[in-house]
Formats: C-alpha cells, sequence, structure tokens
C-alpha cells in the first residue's frame, strides 16, 4: 500500500529553528512543510517589503534551508512546502535558490506560488462589485481604504499540486490556506480527484492537525508534565490513499501523541466542527475518528467533506493607531496594591499635562489578573506591573511611554525592574476579515 509521510517542522514564523533539521533527519520523511503565516505575520511583512523591496518574507525559512542543504543531500527525495514566502514569494525563492546551488544542488527545482497578494488589484475588484465587506461587522471596505497595509486571499493546494507536477523540489508559496500545505502532497501522490470530498476532508484534518508544530505533540497539553517537551518531536502524519492516516512523531523524541494531544489541536481555532472551511473543501471533523494504535501513534479515519464554497477568505490588515505597553517589577507588603496605585498615579500625571489616552489598562500580573475570574485575587508579595495605552495620535503614546521612570524615585517604596528603558511606541495594525469570489483570484506557479 502506498503511503506519504508528510512532517510540519513549524508551526509559526518563530518557531524552534532546530525542529525542520531534527524532523527531516529523523522522520524518514517524503515531504517536509514549514508554516510561517499568521494574519499579524502578513503585515508585518508588508511594511517590510515597503522598505525594501527584496524583503516580505520569513527569513527564519533561510537559516533552516541552510541547516538542511546537507540532508537534502542525503535524501534526494524530499521535498519541501512552505509558506515563507509571504508577501514576496519571488525574493524568497531568489535566496533560497543561491543556497541550494552554493551547497551544489542546482538540479533542484524551486517552483513559486503567488496571486494571493490582491492590494495591487484593489481598484479593480472593488469596480468588478467586490465589497470585501467586514465579515464580523458588514463594515465596508470605505471607511479603512487610507490605511490598508495589506490584502490577501487564502489560496487552496491546486497551485502547490500542479508545481509538484511540474518537477519542483521546494515550493515556495504567500498566503495559503495552512492545511493545503498538507493537503496539496496528498492529492499529488495519490491523484485524489477534485470533488473526491471525503478524501480532501481526510487530507486538510492531516494538515490541520499538524500545522501547528508542536501543539499536536504534547505542547499545551493538559498533562505535559508526563512527557519531555525540551526535546518534543515535531508532528507527522503517515498517510494512505484512502485518506486514512497515522499521527506520529520521530521516535525517541520528547512529547506524546494520544488521544489528548490529538483532540485538542483537532478544535483548535475551530468555529463550527461539522463545517470547518477550507478553499478546498468543507471538512467535517464531528466525524473523525481516534484511535490509539502503538506507542505516540494515533490513527485517524472516517473524515467527511463537502464541496467547497464559492469563496476565499480574505485577510485585510490596516492602521490603527499606536500602542505602547510597559512593566515595571513591584515588591514587598500591598504589591498589587500599589501597583494598581502606580497606574493612578501615570494617568493623573498625564491628565496634568493634558493628555488623555483614548484607550488604557492596568494589569498586576502574579495577582490574578492574568485569568480574571478564574483565580482569586490575592496581594501577592510581588507582582508584574504592566500599563498600556493605544490612541490615534502618535504623540499621545510616546507621552505616556516617559511616565515610567518616574515612578523609581518619585513612586511608593519597592518598585523595581527598570531596565528596559522607557516603552517603544508601535504601530497598531487591526484585521478585517472579509470574502471575494473566487473566480476572481488567479493562483499562478512560476518555476525558478
Amino acid at each position: 500500500m502506498k503511503r506519504v509521510r508528510i512532517g510540519n517542522g513549524c508551526g509559526f514564523w518563530g518557531d524552534n529553528l532546530d525542529a525542520p533539521r531534527e524532523l527531516a533527519e529523523h522522520g524518514r520523511l517524503d515531504y517536509l512543510t514549514l508554516e510561517y503565516l499568521a494574519e499579524l505575520t502578513m503585515s508585518i511583512l508588508a511594511l517590510q517589503k515597503q522598505r525594501h523591496p527584496d524583503a516580505g518574507y520569513a527569513s527564519d525559512f533561510l537559516d533552516v534551508l541552510q541547516q538542511l542543504a546537507p540532508i537534502l543531500q542525503r535524501q534526494p527525495h524530499l521535498k519541501i512546502i512552505t509558506n515563507a514566502g509571504g508577501m514576496n514569494p519571488h525574493g524568497c525563492a531568489v535566496r533560497a535558490r543561491a543556497i541550494l546551488d552554493q551547497a551544489g544542488m542546482q538540479s533542484r527545482r524551486i517552483a513559486i506560488v503567488h496571486g494571493d497578494d490582491l492590494l495591487p488589484r484593489l481598484d479593480e475588484l472593488l469596480a468588478q462589485g467586490h465589497a470585501f465587506a467586514n465579515l464580523d461587522t458588514g463594515e465596508s471596505l470605505s471607511s479603512i481604504r487610507d490605511r490598508l497595509v495589506s490584502i490577501n486571499a487564502y489560496l487552496g493546494c491546486q497551485p502547490i499540486v500542479t508545481a509538484l507536477q511540474q518537477g519542483a523540489d521546494v515550493v515556495i508559496t504567500g498566503r495559503v490556506a495552512d492545511a493545503s500545505l498538507t493537503l496539496g502532497p496528498a492529492v499529488y501522490e495519490f491523484g485524489w480527484r477534485w470533488n473526491d470530498w471525503d478524501r480532501l476532508a481526510a487530507g486538510t484534518v492531516a494538515g490541520h492537525l499538524i500545522e501547528c508544530g508542536a501543539q499536536a505533540t504534547g505542547g499545551l497539553w493538559c498533562n505535559w508534565q508526563e512527557t519531555d517537551l525540551a526535546l518534543v518531536g515535531y508532528p507527522i502524519a503517515d498517510i494512505e490513499d484512502s485518506g486514512a492516516f497515522i499521527l506520529t512523531k520521530p521516535s525517541g523524541s520528547g512529547g506524546a501523541v494520544n488521544r489528548e494531544t490529538v483532540a485538542e489541536q483537532l478544535l483548535y481555532e475551530v468555529g463550527d466542527p461539522a463545517a470547518y472551511l477550507t478553499p478546498d473543501v468543507v471538512a467535517d471533523f464531528t466525524s473523525v475518528q481516534f484511535t490509539e494504535c502503538g506507542r505516540d501513534e494515533v490513527r485517524i479515519t472516517g473524515a467527511r467533506g463537502k464541496p467547497a464554497t464559492d469563496s476565499y477568505k480574505v485577510s485585510i490588515a490596516y492602521r490603527d493607531g499606536w500602542t505602547a505597553s510597559g512593566t515595571l517589577v513591584i515588591a514587598g507588603p500591598g504589591a498589587a496594591s500599589k501597583a494598581r496605585r502606580c497606574g493612578e498615579i501615570i494617568f493623573a500625571r498625564l491628565r496634568r499635562a493634558g493628555v488623555e489616552p483614548q484607550h488604557r489598562n492596568i494589569e498586576c500580573l502574579g495577582a490574578g489578573d492574568s485569568v480574571p475570574g478564574v483565580l482569586p485575587a490575592v496581594d501577592a508579595p510581588e507582582v508584574v506591573f504592566r500599563v498600556t495605552v493605544r490612541d490615534a495620535n502618535r504623540a499621545v503614546v510616546e507621552r505616556f511611554s516617559k511616565e515610567f521612570a518616574p515612578l523609581v524615585t518619585s513612586g511608593p517604596p519597592g518598585v523595581t525592574g527598570y531596565t528596559t528603558g522607557r516603552p517603544p511606541t508601535r504601530e497598531v495594525f487591526a484585521y478585517w476579515p472579509a470574502l471575494v469570489d473566487r473566480n476572481a483570484v488567479a493562483a499562478q506557479v512560476q518555476i525558478l
């Protein structure tokens, strides 16, 4: 029986840099996927590209690829699928090409998937009647039109399949749905039909389970104390042509794969579990069955699917003011009370200076504020005092940042921990979810 082993070595930009190498080295993989993108990530990458036209991708991928080069030489069949391209798949691919060439792998083909970036086409799309209204509020895009940073449609797995059909060894995409990174290789290897909804759903379940890396292998597990997370292994989906698959991890690695770890990840970021919407299929998670079939092995069967919707999800980011967040350690008797009083002092001084931030938040971490209403409030002997503000006017936020240092000598006793200087003022990017007709989006594949 033909099987395909797909492992995911990255769940987000900033994940463990050693995990992809260890997974590729010990996972006996056919495909290594690397998932870097979140909604906020796209706006950060868009700004990077505005400043430097050659930037705009997840640069960690290049460090990972450098580490993987010796393994790719020893495992010529191993292919890589990643959305590290972000806002600039071509720029990422050019750098990746140089790394492979330097390692003597000039014959390895790199494919670029793009077409998800809709910002250059926005006027055209609006003229065609695509409104991009806010999915949550129904608000018109015109209210934020002059503050837009990025507009990206979530592509499905079809362009990844096309890239593999064209002989790609490395596929670098922009904004592709997370699970599609896994579904693409499965469709390609098994030749699944585009209307075989149950198999597409099964591949989507596999992709969803491994997309967040170690979250499926013991990370955030309710019984995490039972395993060694310092050496946690990253997930592998060993997929059959039927769509059934075994979720596992490299032998000897830390972490755990069992019904609990898998079920916790299955329900991660899910609205309606009976209708998990993707660009490829609508998957029914309620039909999925788990069977522990060996140590750190869970067999997943029973996925059911329905036709995908006629629209793509669109992630839009826009500028929404400025923010700053500062912290101090408050120690001694009545620490929480002193910390809250420090917050009052900060805002009283701001009012005296004629400054009133639009939004503010005071927290006493260690006194129950991180989980309000869950744990009883306590007046701990020491707390981390954190104050955050947000305002449309940058000057207001910058004035707020200057009120932390004075508390060290003009506040109550026990104020300490002033080691980072004034908190930096950062731009706020807000998220605007929308839909667009899938016929308005044309994915493109280019071989480099």
